[in-house]
């Protein structure tokens, strides 16, 4: 009977992780977090914008260093179309010293970053949004005044190597938003670290 029970509820648990957090289509949940300046910075703030490339981030993880160029190329190529990056940093700094405030701020201010970068303290964003990996995208549409997830996962189709990329997810999701339809996958496998979460 003990064992059926605990079988039951490892189920129950293993289903609420599969289907934790937002899919395409999910109203974008409303953020308010520290930025690297001292401001903070809302999804609200972007109320004007067509859209927002969101994405969970790091400073130490092998994958996020190997796309902190072809994240900042995002937002200079797509920023003036509507369609900005903010970045967060889920990771808890006890687990991950190297992502406290002070290093990442020295992390911007080394990469030049042009866009915010956030830090997700309570590690309440992540949660709701579903992000499992650094680097993960969500990116978000404006409609009629309310954001809406139209593609979550990968940037790309090589973490490591941008000059052997042959599918460029994110680019391909905006251009689609921007001539009026669905990205098409909406969704692919985020590739990266796991996010250090608070036991």
């Amino acid at each position: 009977m003990k064992k059926t029970i605990l079988t039951s509820v490892l189920a129950l648990m293993a289903f609420m992780l599969v289907n934790a957090g937002l899919k395409p289509g999910d109203n974008a949940v409303e953020f308010s977090l520290k930025n690297v300046d001292g401001t903070s910075v809302s999804l609200s703030d972007y109320a004007d914008q067509k859209g927002m490339i969101l994405v969970f981030t790091c400073n130490p993880c092998p994958f996020s260093k190997a796309y902190e160029q072809r994240i900042i190329s995002l937002h200079l190529s797509y920023a003036d179309q509507g369609f900005p990056v903010v970045a967060i940093n889920p990771n808890d700094v006890e687990i991950s010293p190297d992502d406290t405030m002070d290093k990442m701020k020295a992390r911007a201010e080394e990469q030049d970053y042009p866009f915010p970068y956030l830090k997700d303290e309570s590690q309440e964003v992540y949660k709701a949004y579903g992000a499992s990996k650094t680097p993960h995208i969500f990116l978000l549409q404006n409609k009629g005044g309310k954001f809406k997830v139209a593609y979550i996962g990968a940037i790309d189709d090589n973490a490591m190597d941008a000059a052997e990329v042959t599918n460029k997810y994110v680019e391909k999701a905006i251009a689609a938003l921007i001539s009026g339809s669905n990205p098409d996958p909406a969704t692919t496998k985020a590739i990266g670290c796991t996010i250090k979460t608070k036991s």
